[in-house]
């Protein structure tokens, strides 16, 4: 899940949540929202990790030998 996966549940449990008033017998709508507000936080806190790893530069090993190097 990408980071606008996340950003569209945040913003689906928010309007489940505090902006609607349907009542159901077996679920409770306000629980799922904050439960889908959870999960959509988590996933943007992941996705920052994963990527802030995948922008981490590792220095080169080996050392780097020239052209000019080789032909002495």
């Amino acid at each position: 899940m990408g980071l606008g996966g996340c950003i569209i549940l945040i913003g689906a449990g928010a309007v489940l949540a505090f902006a609607t008033d349907w009542e159901m017998d077996s679920v409770n709508v306000d629980m799922v929202g904050w439960i889908m507000m959870i999960v959509g936080v988590i996933g943007v806190f992941v996705y920052a990790s994963v990527m802030r790893r995948r922008r981490m530069v590792v220095p080169p090993t080996t050392t780097v030998v020239s052209e000019d190097e080789r032909r002495l």
